[in-house]
């Protein structure tokens, strides 16, 4: 591990890059190599112990990470200057003697061990040897917070969770209805029969959202969500939408629509187009209140200035989205101030709308409400250029 370019010679004249930049015993730095890059830059803690396993080098990150002082660590003993056990409890540099152990190591690989009062890190370390069979001349160990992976691990628990809590309340009902009728079937009239029945449908589609949603995160985060283009009607889709949610219960003039025309003739997926409207007009319909507006129109292209695109924009007279919290709407698991539902829907838009190569943006509308932007580019596939 090379930081800079100047090194040390050791007894035998040999260059030992693996010291460079680092602070000997008695805690003086040497000249930073030609990029002016010394240990403390480095963003993961370097500790190096000599040949006699005191510590030589003992950069900041491996400080902060310790909460030891490099003044404490240098010149110390490997172990005592980085006390660290496995997660049995064993002492590590006892357990793995890299000083003594089998010649034929040239280190060990990334785990995770435990410092003085149970905090965790990741660790990796490296025997250099001036020949494959030599001594130990330098011990480098790097050390990594895990906080970071910490969150990861949080986020992935969080995430089985919430798919448990929202299965779990229809295949209840499913089960219970289908056992129901299965035993009872003869004592139903066919109008009790037909709501079960019903009810189930319901809950089976719910269930099959919510799979279709994990599908689509998944692909999402590993960038291969696949876009379809075809021509679309940008206008009937919202017109199909709106009728919908009539159709369901909502009054017709709650909504008002704004198409200017011409539109440019946009090419993209009809059913992630129809995606992003049913999971913005839900949330508007639902969290908000008063009039829900939608207005359709031609737009610059959102990353190329000069192609053009078409922006949809859906506003409500609601209480609107807290300043605080405008930079998490489209992070998993964001539901705003009322609960329910799984907080994933509008981290999917997000990467539906990127995947058409778009954009999408979140404010306060003119009365106060949510207003939610999203521009598609034109796009027309390579085939038909």
């Amino acid at each position: 591990m090379a930081v800079g370019t100047s090194g040390t010679a050791d007894a035998d004249g040999v260059r030992d890059p693996a010291a460079a930049s680092c602070q000997d015993a008695q805690g003086v730095r040497e000249a930073p190599g030609a990029f002016g890059i010394t240990a403390d830059d480095l963003p993961d803690g370097l500790v190096v112990a000599d040949e006699t396993g005191r510590v030589i080098c003992f950069n900041a990150a491996a400080a902060r990470i310790t909460a030891v002082s490099p003044a404490d660590a240098l010149g110390a003993p490997l172990e005592l200057a980085l006390p660290l056990e496995d997660l049995e409890g064993r002492r590590w540099w006892r357990l793995t003697d890299p000083y003594g152990g089998l010649v034929i190591r040239g280190g060990q690989p990334e785990r995770n061990l435990l410092l003085p009062g149970g905090r965790e890190v990741m660790v990796t370390a490296r025997y250099v040897r001036t020949a494959p069979k030599g001594p130990v001349r330098r011990v480098v160990v790097s050390l990594r917070d895990t906080e970071g992976r910490r969150r990861t691990e949080r986020s992935h628990a969080e995430l089985i969770a919430t798919v448990a809590h929202e299965l779990r309340s229809p295949l209840t009902s499913v089960k219970g209805f289908t056992a129901t009728l299965l035993a009872k079937w003869e004592r139903f009239t066919d109008e009790q029969k037909k709501l079960m029945l019903e009810t189930v449908d319901a809950d089976a589609n719910r269930v099959t959202r919510l799979i279709a949603e994990l599908l689509d995160i998944s692909r999402i985060d590993s960038g291969r969500l696949e876009v379809r283009r075809q021509p679309v009607d940008i206008g009937a889709a919202v017109g199909r939408h709106v009728q919908a949610h009539v159709a369901a219960g909502q009054p017709v003039d709650r909504f008002l629509v704004r198409l200017r025309q011409p539109l440019p003739a946009l090419w993209a997926d009809p059913d992630k187009v129809d995606q992003v409207l049913s999971n913005l007009l839900e949330n508007a319909v639902r969290h908000g209140e008063g009039t829900v507006t939608i207005e359709v129109e031609p737009s610059p292209g959102p990353r190329e200035p000069g192609i053009t695109g078409t922006a949809v924009t859906v506003s409500d007279e609601g209480p609107g989205i807290p300043e605080e919290s405008m930079n998490r709407v489209f992070t998993r698991f964001w539901r705003g101030s009322k609960r329910g539902g799984t907080g994933l829907g509008l981290y999917i838009v997000k990467g539906i709308v990127e995947a058409h190569g778009g954009t999408i943006t979140v404010g306060r509308g003119p009365d106060g409400g949510a207003r939610f932007r999203f521009t598609l580019p034109v796009a027309t596939p390579a085939y038909l250029v």
